[in-house]
């Protein structure tokens, strides 16, 4: 079994989608006492879209995906766990709502002996 650090919820929008991403982060934020990062315009990392990151301990992990379910407004929401494996956890481990986006993966690492 694989310790779970705390989550990622990473909401995806364009130009025109991203005041509506602001609210629903800054809700979430509000609600739940999520740490919200900052808005990105451009890809970052490993993601293609601009997007806003919302972190999360697994105790809020049940409320906070369910609320996103249900108040994501059609943006695509990417969720996954911190492991300590990147890779592992953004390729193999994640949980999308809405449209799959693909990844910038070679961003990270194999480690050795887990590949």
């Amino acid at each position: 079994m694989v310790d779970v650090i705390d989550f990622h919820a990473h909401v995806y929008f364009d130009v025109e989608q991203a005041e509506a991403a602001q609210r629903i982060c800054e809700t979430c934020r509000d609600k739940f006492g999520v740490e919200m990062g900052r808005m990105h315009a451009r890809p970052v990392g490993p993601h293609p879209d601009g997007s806003c990151q919302l972190s999360f301990g697994p105790d809020k992990f049940a409320d906070v995906t369910t609320w996103l379910a249900l108040n994501r407004n059609g943006l695509v929401v990417f969720i996954h766990p911190n492991t300590g494996n990147a890779l592992a956890d953004h390729r193999d481990h994640a949980i999308w709502m809405g449209a799959v986006r693909p990844l910038n993966l070679s961003i990270f690492d194999a480690p050795s002996g887990k590949e």
